[in-house]
């Protein structure tokens, strides 16, 4: 999907800086699958239920980190 947006340029640098991207377009795919994923964590841990939830996202990330 194409879309025009206007983004203030320190924030699309500071974001393609910590997700060690080169285009603008990779930085925003990458912040918006981030915000999703941790909004989606949130909501999972927030249910109450007769499971018991371990957040596990650091250890997750570390291993991507590792990976690459």
């Amino acid at each position: 999907m194409r879309t025009t947006i206007d983004l203030p340029e320190k924030l699309i640098g500071e974001v393609m800086t910590l997700s060690k991207t080169r285009k603008k377009k990779e930085a925003v795919r990458v912040a918006l699958e981030e915000y999703v994923k941790k909004n989606k964590i949130e909501k999972l841990l927030s249910l109450p239920g007769k499971i018991e939830i371990t957040d596990v996202t650091s250890e997750l990330e570390q291993i991507e980190i590792d990976e690459n």
